[in-house]
């Protein structure tokens, strides 16, 4: 079992006694990116809420293991501190507390009381990472999410993955509701965090995305457990033909 990849088998979760997934099998390693694609209700978001801690599901079956440890014996902050990172498909606004603040503390949070970040140091990262992703430094400023627009609430998602700099991102829908413009400035930042020290996995409908992030893995999710895996390719057939001839080679 190794330190670098999230290793998921045969994941089974309910919600409020409805079975959701039915034995999801699948990993994420350091320096690669797995999109993971599927109808709506085809159980991705719930993945990525699951692994992250979400107290509304119930694993009832399965494991996740990462640096040796089963997360779901792990509270979500643990799991954060352990290298585990969700970015919302619709983030929530925090009135009162700026982005700046926000992710200091949250920086911080990951850190022992004798280590806290020099602030000069923490506004440095911060504007480092605000350039790359296109966004002004006026916006550290600003209460998270209060008033941003859709792509503003994405790019905050992308900022903080920049800043906290995990090793497992867990990326839910970020293209939804993305201009052109923006779908390419998150793109960039998710290509340019992944690499030897972090692995993603990108949740998606489409494949549009992928025009600008290139996976390692694309992995198809029907019916709560993970029907293919494949290489671009396959998301580009998905793409031209949908789902159906997915669902028609798994019942075969």
């Amino acid at each position: 079992m190794s330190d670098n990849t999230l290793e998921i088998k045969n994941l089974h979760v309910e919600v409020e006694d409805e079975k959701i997934l039915n034995g999801v099998d699948l990993e994420i390693s350091k320096g690669e990116i797995v999109a993971l694609m599927g109808p709506n209700g085809s159980g991705k978001s719930t993945l990525a809420k699951v692994l992250m801690g979400h107290p509304a599901y119930e694993v009832t079956e399965g494991e996740a293991y990462f640096k040796g440890e089963n997360i779901f014996e792990l509270e979500p902050d643990e799991r954060a501190h352990l290298g585990l990172f969700l970015a919302f498909q619709y983030p929530k606004e925090i009135t009162g507390v700026s982005v700046s603040n926000f992710l200091r503390t949250a920086l911080n949070s990951r850190r022992d009381d004798d280590d806290e970040i020099d602030p000069v140091e923490f506004q440095e990262t911060l504007h480092e990472q605000m350039e790359l992703l296109d966004i002004d430094k006026e916006f550290a400023n600003r209460y998270v999410n209060e008033g941003f627009s859709g792509g503003e609430k994405k790019r905050m998602e992308v900022l903080q993955m920049a800043v906290l700099a995990p090793e497992i991102a867990l990326i839910d829908e970020v293209d939804s509701g993305l201009d052109i413009d923006a779908l390419k400035i998150v793109a960039r930042g998710i290509n340019e965090l992944t690499g030897d020290d972090m692995g993603t996995l990108l949740i998606t409908h489409y494949q549009r995305i992928l025009d600008y992030v290139e996976p390692d893995t694309v992995c198809v999710m029907l019916d709560g457990k993970v029907a293919k895996k494949g290489g671009p390719e396959l998301a580009e057939r998905l793409e031209d033909e949908g789902y159906d001839w997915v669902r028609e080679e798994a019942a075969a």
